[in-house]
């Protein structure tokens, strides 16, 4: 039997009332999880950011956006442990489509410098007069 591998994004938020620490330690086990379980192409980590709506009466949550490749049975155990875990307010995975691609950053990105030649503008070219005979 084939070993099927698809693209998934995943996104859960983290909830940040037991502090920083607290915070990273619970991203840092997820993603080693994933990574674990498949491959990694990309950890966006939005930060915290204001919730639309309180989950929990909490309005704030620390986001994370995790682009991977893994089996589609992973997923199941995913979502369990995100369930399970009472650090974790909210999580989503949505399979892609597309082959993923690291996103560049704006600050990885070296600005092209354009070289502006200079022309020398050639003097005009004095028309020697010259006396017919």
């Amino acid at each position: 039997m084939e070993n099927i591998i698809n693209s998934y994004e995943t996104l859960f938020i983290t909830d940040v009332s037991n502090g920083e620490e607290a915070t990273k330690a619970t991203v840092e086990k997820f993603t080693s999880l994933i990574a674990s379980n498949g491959e990694i192409i990309e950890v966006n980590e939005w930060g915290k950011r204001r919730l639309a709506y309180p989950i929990n009466d909490m309005p704030e949550g620390y986001y994370t956006v995790v682009t991977h490749k893994s089996a589609p049975s992973f997923l199941a155990e995913l979502d369990r442990l995100f369930n399970i875990d009472e650090s974790v307010m909210r999580s989503m995975t949505v399979k892609l489509e597309h082959e993923p691609v690291k996103t560049v950053k704006a600050e990885e990105v070296v600005e092209e410098t354009v070289v502006e030649e200079t022309v020398e503008e050639a003097a005009p070219a004095e028309v020697e007069a010259t006396d017919a005979e």
